[in-house]
């Protein structure tokens, strides 16, 4: 049938074809996660909720998961993504919501996010860390100028 198909189209999409009769136990970290995505694409599902779906991904895969979900979201569909990988979130996401402490920060494209942010900071790495006081980094260096 069609879901049959389906799988084994996306098996093949991430390399996991030969491995599809063996014990998952047996696949790799890598091999997992995609195993993981691709069995959430499988039933076609209007929204894909992801926690952190580049973790773990070689190079390769990453590349075919971030063309999925824009082919994906292009054709109407909807994909949710929690990230700690701002880069990732910055460059596939058409909506981005800055949560710290539980806390929506802020909510918007990246164009209504740059607007907003105060320092007139373009990457969201640095309106993260502005909304989220987070400058830890800032801190390191000074000790270590100091």
């Amino acid at each position: 049938p069609e879901v049959e198909h389906r799988a084994r189209e996306l098996l093949a999409l991430f390399d996991l074809e030969e491995w599809r009769d063996e014990l998952v136990e047996s696949y790799s970290h890598g091999m997992r996660q995609k195993l993981i995505i691709s069995s959430a694409f499988v039933h076609r599902p209007e929204v894909i909720v992801v926690d952190e779906p580049m973790v773990g991904l070689d190079p390769k895969a990453a590349r075919i998961l971030k063309d999925l979900f824009r082919e994906y979201t292009r054709r109407g569909n909807t994909i949710m993504m929690s990230t700690h990988t701002l880069e990732v979130a910055e460059t596939l996401c058409d909506r981005v919501a800055i949560i710290a402490q539980g806390t929506i920060r802020a909510c918007g494209t990246m164009s209504e996010l740059r607007a907003s942010a105060q320092g007139g900071e373009q990457k969201l790495e640095q309106i993260f860390l502005r909304l989220t006081g987070e400058n830890a980094a800032r801190e390191l260096v000074e000790v270590l100028n100091a």
